[in-house]
């Protein structure tokens, strides 16, 4: 059940002051630096604070000696609190380091990170945000020279040399901006400008513009303002409006998420609300919005409400396939391993075969460079596709997904609906379970020959079992994954069956207790 106060705006925000210090001089034990799929995070102060900002920093700085890697070093953030400030410590960190930089003046969304590193205009990438978390949370990001989110050969070495310094502050270099721009280390470039230009050529932005679409957009706060307005100002788009420019790092203006908390997710129903009741009040024929660092995505109209990210990847794929015809015809689609199945019956219908991956877009970085993917996404509400950033990009994702209505006339909705008419109508659920550490560590002992005698789940046969990212049960028309959260007590089962919501229940219920869970 969603909380109480779910979708509703909080009367009480974040005390910014207070968790500024808290940056500054935390009261409590420094955390240890510890890398996830997007880097570390963690609650301003004792999780992430100005030491851990410079340690960061100090370590990649010597992973980038030691490694003999040139090039200048990207940095900037999105709209959080805090984000600005760690942005210009490592910028201070780098060029100590003698390493040039280029610091954004400006917020700056995730993909463009990649854009610019894979346009040959950065040699990697430190990028300050905790996403879509709550808003007392931080965090920074590295991207080497794939353009992509870091892998354990680099984020496993950061992590001990940031943990180095975390215990000696001494080992950390700094000097001044001001110093850093004497000594010709420091340069403050365009990032708005280039990266249009290009999503110019990846997107029909004509077909939105004559098309007539009138498109509500909500940036979330985010750092993708500035970038939705230059596509209205200098692209024509003139049908397409922000509909709050607010930059306030409370977030108090968005409304609170399922369990209470404010959190930026643009593929959950509770923080979209206000941009839904436009939608639904006829006053756009198209929303979109993108969370604060612009890598996820929300996508709704008056009649189709608001698709989940799986459906949202399926429209786009099936609309990629037929109508990217200049593109090679042996592009395939790639999905996590928690993703719908959808996007594989997609795929065998243009003669494909779907790359399924593990969770993280990390997984799909060589891919995306080798030219794999016509679109590659995860039902966390990410994609990019191909010759793009092999970072999840929600801005690409917003003006794709108007594409697709201008281009075809008709609804998000419709268009779903077309694709299940064709292969079938899954189901699908996560749900997420509190457990205890005898139940983490069943789950996590769990492998495949631990199931090697399973032969039906949910009155279906068992076809196949993976254990690279969890445990994943494939049957002849559903699919089970039990994984464990990295950052809470939680399990995670995912499910999805073409049977309907009864066998999908059924297959819940009796997936969960083959790893002890009560479903």
């Amino acid at each position: 059940m969603p909380h109480p106060e779910a979708g509703r705006l909080s009367p009480e925000v974040i005390n910014v002051h207070h968790l500024a210090r808290e940056f500054d001089a935390p009261s409590a034990p420094l955390e240890r630096v510890k890398f996830g799929t997007s880097g570390h995070r963690g609650r301003l102060g004792a999780g992430f604070s100005r030491r851990h900002a410079e340690a960061i920093a100090q370590a990649v700085a010597r992973l980038h000696a030691e490694r003999g890697l040139s090039g200048p070093i990207l940095l900037g953030g999105d709209t959080r609190l805090m984000s600005a400030e760690t942005a210009r410590i490592c910028a201070e960190v780098l060029a100590g380091n003698g390493l040039r930089v280029r610091l954004s003046e400006f917020p700056l969304p995730t993909p463009v990170f990649s854009f610019e590193i894979i346009a040959g205009r950065a040699a990697a990438s430190l990028n300050g945000t905790a996403s879509h978390n709550p808003p007392h949370d931080m965090g920074l990001k590295y991207n080497p020279s794939s353009g992509g989110p870091a892998g354990a050969e680099d984020t496993s070495v950061i992590e001990k040399y940031a943990n180095e310094c975390l215990e000696d502050p001494k080992l950390v270099k700094r000097v001044s901006l001001a110093k850093a721009k004497a000594q010709g280390l420091l340069e403050t470039p365009d990032l708005v400008g280039p990266y249009l230009q290009k999503l110019s050529q990846v997107v029909d932005l004509e077909a939105i513009k004559s098309s007539g679409l009138r498109i509500g957009i909500h940036p979330l706060g985010g750092a993708s303002i500035p970038y939705y307005e230059a596509l209205r100002k200098d692209y024509g788009l003139k049908g397409l409006r922000v509909v709050d420019k607010t930059v306030d790092p409370t977030f108090g203006f968005i409304p609170r998420d399922h369990d209470g908390q404010i959190r930026m997710d643009p593929s959950s129903v509770y923080p979209m609300k206000p941009l839904l009741d436009l939608a639904q009040a006829g006053k756009y024929d198209f929303v979109g919005a993108s969370d604060p660092d612009a890598d996820r995505f929300g996508a709704a109209t008056k009649s189709s409400g608001l698709l989940t990210p799986n459906q949202a990847l399926c429209v786009l794929a099936a609309y990629l396939f037929d109508n990217r015809p200049q593109w090679p015809s042996s592009l395939t689609v790639g999905r996590t391993i928690g993703t719908t199945h959808l996007l594989d019956r997609i795929a065998e219908s243009k003669g494909r075969k779907a790359d399924e991956v593990n969770v993280g877009f990390k997984w799909y970085v060589d891919g995306i460079r080798q030219d794999r993917y016509i679109l590659a996404g995860e039902e966390s509400a990410g994609l990019s596709i191909y010759r793009w950033t092999a970072e999840k990009d929600g801005i690409l994702a917003v003006l794709l997904l108007a594409e697709v209505m201008a281009c075809t006339g008709k609804d998000l909705r419709e268009l779903y609906r077309e694709l299940t008419a064709r292969f079938g109508d899954p189901v699908y659920r996560r749900v997420d379970v509190a457990i205890t550490e005898e139940q983490r560590q069943r789950i996590k002992a769990a492998k495949a020959g631990t199931f090697s005698s399973l032969k039906e789940l949910a009155g279906q046969k068992v076809t196949g079992v993976r254990d690279t990212d969890g445990v994943k049960i494939y049957l002849q028309d559903a699919w089970l994954l039990a994984r464990l959260s990295g950052t809470e007590p939680i399990a995670k089962l995912y499910g999805e069956s073409f049977q309907g919501p009864e066998h999908l229940q059924r297959l819940l219920k009796e997936g969960g207790a083959l790893f002890g869970l009560h479903i």
